[in-house]
Parts: C-alpha cells; sequence; structure tokens
C-alpha cells in the first residue's frame, strides 16, 4: 500500500509540473553578448560600429576643416589685432581696423572688387543661361553642340597666368595689339586699353567671360536635363510658347543651380587678384584702377611685411563675403525647409 501511494503522489507531482516545464522548454534562449575584449577584436568591434561608422566616415573632412580652415582663420583673427614685425608679435587690439577704415586705397580696392563681381554676375549668369538654353533646344546638329561646348570649356582649362598675359598681349598699346588692330579696321586710333579706368575694366570683363562662360554654360546645362521632360511637353499642350516655357517652366526649376552659381560668382568676384595681377603685369596698375580686395591684402602683407594689417584686411573681406552670401541665401529661401508633402 505504501508503495502504490508513493508511485500514485510520484504521478501527480509529475503531471502538475509538466506545464511549467513545457513553458520554459517554449520560451526562446537568448544569446549571451560578449563585449570585445581589448586588442584587435575591439579594434575590429569599434570599425564595424553601425553608431560609430558616420563619424569615422566624416572624420578626414573634419580633420581637414579644422587644420587649413578653422585654425589659419583663428589665427589671422589673432594676427589682425597683433603688429607683427620679423616674427615679433605685439597686442594692439584694434588699431589695425582702425587704420583699415581710414584708408582710402583699400576702399578704392573694395569698390574695384565690388564693381567686378556685380558685372561678372550680370554678365556671367543671363548670357550662359541663354546659351545652355539653346544648347538644352533641339536647335541645330548634336555634333556642332558637342563642338560648341568643348570648345567653350576649354578656357577654363587653360591656367589664370597663360591667359593673363595671352590678354595683356591682345590689349596692348601698340598699334600691333589684337583689339587695336579691330579698332583700326573699324577707323578709330589706338587705345591705350590699360591706362584708364574704363578701358582696363573691359580687358578684365572681357577675361572673365572668356574663362567663365563656359563653366556657367555646364551647371545650366546639367541643371535644364535634370527638369521633367513632362512639364514641357503639359505647357506646351496648353499653348505654351517656346519663350513662355522658358520663363515659366526653366527658370524655376533651375532655381537651386542659379542660386549656386551666383553664390560662387559673389566669392569669385570679390576675391578676384591673379586675373588683375597678370593683366596689368604686377600689383601696381594706374591709379590702382586694377587693385582689388586681395591684391591690397598681398602689397601689405607679402610686398610691405605688415602681416597684421593685411590679416584685418582679410578678415574684413570674410565678413564681407559671408555676409552679403548669408543675405543672398536668405532672401532666396535656401534656409527654409521643404513643405510637408
Amino acid at each position: 500500500m505504501a508503495r502504490t501511494e508513493m508511485a500514485r503522489t510520484a504521478t501527480e507531482s509529475s503531471q502538475t509540473s509538466s506545464p511549467s516545464a513545457d513553458v520554459q522548454r517554449s520560451r526562446p534562449v537568448r544569446a549571451v553578448r560578449r563585449e570585445p575584449t581589448a586588442g584587435p577584436g575591439r579594434l575590429k568591434g569599434l570599425l564595424y560600429n553601425q553608431r560609430l561608422a558616420p563619424y569615422l566616415f566624416i572624420a578626414p573632412f573634419v580633420i581637414t576643416l579644422l587644420a587649413f580652415w578653422m585654425v589659419p582663420l583663428a589665427r589671422t583673427f589673432q594676427m589682425s589685432m597683433q603688429d607683427v614685425q620679423f616674427g615679433q608679435a605685439t597686442f594692439i587690439g584694434t588699431d589695425n581696423y582702425e587704420r583699415l577704415w581710414n584708408d582710402r586705397i583699400f576702399w578704392k580696392a573694395l569698390f574695384n572688387s565690388t564693381r567686378y563681381m556685380v558685372l561678372t554676375i550680370a554678365l556671367l549668369i543671363p548670357i550662359p543661361l541663354v546659351l545652355a538654353a539653346l544648347l538644352n533646344s533641339k536647335i541645330g546638329s548634336p555634333r556642332v553642340k558637342a563642338v560648341f561646348k568643348s570648345s567653350m570649356f576649354v578656357p577654363a582649362l587653360t591656367s589664370i597666368v597663360v591667359a593673363g598675359i595671352i590678354f595683356r598681349l591682345m590689349f596692348a598699346e601698340t598699334e600691333s595689339g589684337l583689339m587695336n588692330q579691330v579698332m583700326g579696321i573699324v577707323g578709330a586710333g589706338p587705345v591705350r586699353w590699360l591706362r584708364h579706368d574704363t578701358s582696363g575694366l573691359i580687358a578684365l570683363l572681357m577675361l572673365a567671360m572668356w574663362r567663365y562662360t563656359g563653366v556657367n554654360i555646364l551647371y545650366f546645362l546639367a541643371g535644364m536635363q535634370s527638369i521633367p521632360s513632362e512639364l514641357y511637353e503639359a505647357a506646351s499642350i496648353d499653348g505654351a510658347t517656346r519663350v513662355q516655357q522658358f520663363f515659366n517652366v526653366t527658370i524655376p526649376n533651375l532655381k537651386p543651380t542659379i542660386v549656386y552659381v551666383t553664390t560662387i560668382s559673389i566669392y569669385g568676384g570679390l576675391a578676384m587678384f591673379l586675373e588683375s595681377f597678370m593683366l596689368y603685369a604686377g600689383n601696381n596698375s594706374p591709379n590702382n584702377q586694377g587693385l582689388t580686395v586681395i591684391g591690397y591684402l598681398y602689397r601689405r602683407g607679402i610686398e610691405e611685411n605688415d602681416l597684421g594689417f593685411a590679416s584685418a584686411v582679410g578678415v574684413v573681406l570674410l565678413v564681407i563675403i559671408m555676409a552679403i552670401n548669408l543675405t543672398y541665401l536668405t532672401a532666396t529661401g535656401t534656409f527654409k525647409k521643404e513643405d510637408a508633402r
């Protein structure tokens, strides 16, 4: 009897405990994550970490930005508050900026740079835009268009030094100069192109047009080719002419490209130096008519060894460029977020 009751008790206990055992068997077994140990295994784990990978990818850019932009910028600002002479720096506060404010040659250089910037934007935005629209249209032979695009882009591959020397010879004062030969054909006498302010500015603008028109054409052409053709088809169905399609379809969809080209043109115009330096064969043009802000910085910093004052010129130029570009980008709505669709 005792054995029978003991067997019955064991059977009941096994039946009672079996559901919990089944639940335990049905639970998934969690893998135990082992932390990588120090050494090659831990280094490999850091390299393959999904959270750390983006920072590793942008690290070269950040390091380059800090080493070649932020650090020199901070150093330039520091030098602009100093009198740097033969390796000795003396803190003088804002004296360099006060001298700069009262320096009429600086204002002359700033006027020349601003005038050049405004005129290059007025020429190098609409003209390449129209030429790009013609290249993007169905007018003309594709082979002729390809040759035209290549020929317009070749000047951008030419060194500014070489281009400046060529244009200096073209605008020479002698009758053998190319531009004076053209003037002779129309019955005018030789012109001293680089001795007068207006004619010298024309020479600079022609150099800029020759060199950068092809580049801007490619910018605008790339933007136009990204516009869906369905928009033009819908406009033509509605009866829009080619001119109306250009102003109502092409221009609005080309806004990001136009903003980009205008932004780099603002910087390029205010930071222009080498074109004027090579055209006038130096940094001393008649009555400083070809002197730019960068040329003035070069004159004071390199030629006259006044690095503190030159640093102040660089800081002011940076502030001016940033102020103009940020104002322009804000006015065009570049910083606004797109409406949620």
